[in-house]
């Protein structure tokens, strides 16, 4: 469904779990980032109103993952920690075209947005499918769900607002470049890690 070439190792959960503060740590930060992006979005485009009500309502929802995850912490007796930088995303920020269009550069940013969504949802299924600790593994098959349906509304929107962009050819490119990047990680207790 994700169109993604290369699945996460299900023994990425095994590092993930030795060290359960980092990932949850890390996963806040990522639904804070998630939440500034589409705020970012809307900022740069307030005439597109359809999409505006659309990245409000992701906004919100990636705000209320983060109380969701922040809460866990809480629970685990743990503290959020500090963030640290995401090499994954900023890899995936380098590959965007800064040429072009304004139009050009928010299909880009779109497409940007629906892939970092599609890992994270593919990232959390493995979590739910393979993570002991039960109430994590119900917490993350939420979240794949949600997180799929912001794949899906970045992607569609890419297709909605092109001007000359071929979508379905660039969304080939962001597959083949996550490919070759997406084997450097899944090494680490963070998300993209």
């Amino acid at each position: 469904m994700l169109g993604l070439k290369l699945a996460t190792d299900p023994r990425w959960v095994n590092i993930v779990e030795s060290n359960i503060h980092e990932i949850l740590t890390d996963h806040a930060w990522c639904e804070q980032k998630a939440a500034s992006n589409a705020i970012s979005l809307i900022t740069q485009n307030p005439e597109k109103e359809e999409l505006v009500t659309e990245l409000l309502i992701i906004a919100r929802e990636e705000l209320e993952h983060l109380q969701m995850v922040h809460d866990i912490i809480k629970k685990k007796g743990l503290q959020l920690g500090r963030e640290n930088k995401d090499h994954y995303v900023n890899e995936l920020f380098k590959f965007m075209k800064k040429d072009g269009s304004r139009n050009d550069a928010l299909i880009d940013r779109l497409l940007f947005s629906a892939m970092i969504e599609a890992r994270s949802c593919e990232r959390f299924k493995v979590l739910s499918e393979n993570i002991e600790d039960q109430e994590l593994a119900k917490f993350y098959r939420d979240l794949m769900i949600s997180e799929a349906g912001h794949y899906t509304t970045f992607l569609n929107f890419a297709r909605k607002y092109t001007e000359k962009v071929d979508v379905d050819k660039r969304w080939a490119e962001w597959i083949e470049f996550e490919t070759s990047i997406i084997v450097n990680y899944g090494k680490n207790e963070t998300v993209h890690g």
